[in-house]
């Protein structure tokens, strides 16, 4: 009995550990903008990526341009001692978050309220108001519009999208998600604009007569509501890691096609954290489940990100390219010729190694090297703030009415080459 009492209550500690969840304080953390002048320096700084308590918010492999890094209080002095032996060219983007994120909390207090309307673009929308925006599309444009549901997440939400299409069977079909990582606002704020203007526009009804649409708005719920609630720039889902204080997982680095093989973490606390093992997250098995269920129709997949400007595809895992590159990349010139026609926004185009880092685990790698979808493409969307995924609410609006017009381009691509 006593050997069992010991048992249970060396268990009740481990749980409690193990819920006993660390944060970090934003108090007196900043951001540096870095420029690293050549391949050693780039090589330095990111001896700091994936590491606790560095948060890169920004990165680029382009020399001349910017990286731009997240540094909490305990690590500053030491940051800040390797810059001036590195001698990369650094400036301070903001002294302090805590009180940009102060700020941007006080903004989303008194926005306007949606003045009748059934979702109002001028501030950051809740979950729940997402999930019921898409209930209401459905209701008001039953021929058009029906909400599906892929799974549920770690806390028990469901993840909802919207299927958009004129009827028929067996149409080529487009998939869209945002909000894989919870902390990149504009994403999912787009991908609702993007439901708006294809469900409720009537002047964008032909992109539905031979494509079929399905559109996940948020498909890491848990850690989109921590960030309204919580921690504004957490980044990953909200599962809990046995033995550790720390939660969650990068759900981009958790899709089963060279899993772990290069720019993820094996420690809990890390941003890059890949999980337990490939597809360990509900999220990620969900999305998973629902391509290869919907394989035979499914010719391109786009999942919107923040920031960076960045038009992406795979692979993410090596620095080769697909074969069909050449496809890949014209059809994203051609969409960042639209998006840059409204006020001159470009984007960088390239596969995610060569653009931007080696990261294996990602959803469009995965969605193309085993879901078979041949298009697939990560869209980082351009930033704002001071700490760049505090983008004002002023810019949803402008954001996504240029974006939409390269969602336009990738729906006359894709009736055009599949559609009956």
């Amino acid at each position: 009995m006593k050997l069992l009492f010991l048992i249970l209550a060396v268990g009740a500690a481990t749980a409690s550990l193990e819920e006993e969840e660390y944060i970090p304080s934003y108090e007196g953390a900043k951001v540096y903008q870095l420029a690293p002048a050549n391949e050693e320096q780039f090589s330095e700084l990111f001896q700091y990526y994936g590491k606790e308590g560095h948060d890169f918010l920004r990165t680029s492999r382009a020399l001349g341009d910017t990286t731009d890094v997240l540094v909490y209080p305990d690590n500053i002095e030491p940051f800040e001692n390797f810059l001036a032996e590195s001698g990369i060219q650094s400036s301070i983007l903001t002294e302090n978050v805590q009180n940009e994120i102060d700020e941007e909390a006080a903004r989303q207090r008194s926005a306007p309220k949606a003045n009748g309307r059934s979702i109002s673009f001028n501030s950051y929308q809740r979950y729940d108001d997402i999930v019921a925006y898409l209930r209401q599309v459905a209701a008001n444009n039953p021929r058009v519009a029906s909400v599906f549901e892929i799974g549920s997440t770690t806390e028990g939400r469901p993840i909802v999208g919207l299927k958009l299409s004129s009827g028929g069977s067996n149409k080529p079909a487009i998939l869209i998600d945002g909000g894989i990582h919870a902390r990149e606002w504009i994403a999912p704020s787009s991908v609702v604009y993007f439901i708006n203007q294809l469900a409720e526009n009537s002047a964008n009804s032909d992109l539905l007569s031979k494509v079929d649409w399905y559109i996940i708005p948020v498909l890491n719920p848990d850690g989109y509501e921590y960030t309204h609630t919580s921690y504004r720039l957490w980044r990953k889902t909200r599962s809990i890691n046995r033995g550790s204080s720390c939660r969650g997982t990068d759900p981009n680095r958790n899709f089963g096609y060279h899993w772990m093989d290069v720019g993820a973490s094996s420690s809990p606390c890390a941003e890059t954290y890949a999980g337990k093992t490939a597809f360990s997250e509900p999220e990620t098995a969900a999305l998973r489940d629902f391509v290869l269920k919907n394989s035979k129709t499914i010719k391109l997949y786009l999942t919107f990100h923040s920031y960076g400007n960045y038009l992406l595809y795979p692979w993410g895992f090596t620095s080769a390219l697909p074969s069909n590159n050449a496809e890949l990349k014209s059809l994203a010139v051609q969409v960042n010729k639209a998006i840059s026609s409204v006020r001159g926004t470009r984007y960088t185009i390239g596969t995610s190694t060569n653009v931007l880092y080696a990261a294996a685990g990602g959803s469009d790698d995965w969605v193309k090297g085993v879901g078979g979808v041949e298009l697939s493409y990560t869209v980082e969307l351009p930033g704002g703030g001071s700490a760049g995924f505090n983008i004002p609410a002023s810019q949803i609006i402008p954001v996504g009415r240029e974006t939409f017009l390269g969602i336009r381009v990738f729906g006359e691509y894709i009736a055009d080459k599949f559609g009956k």
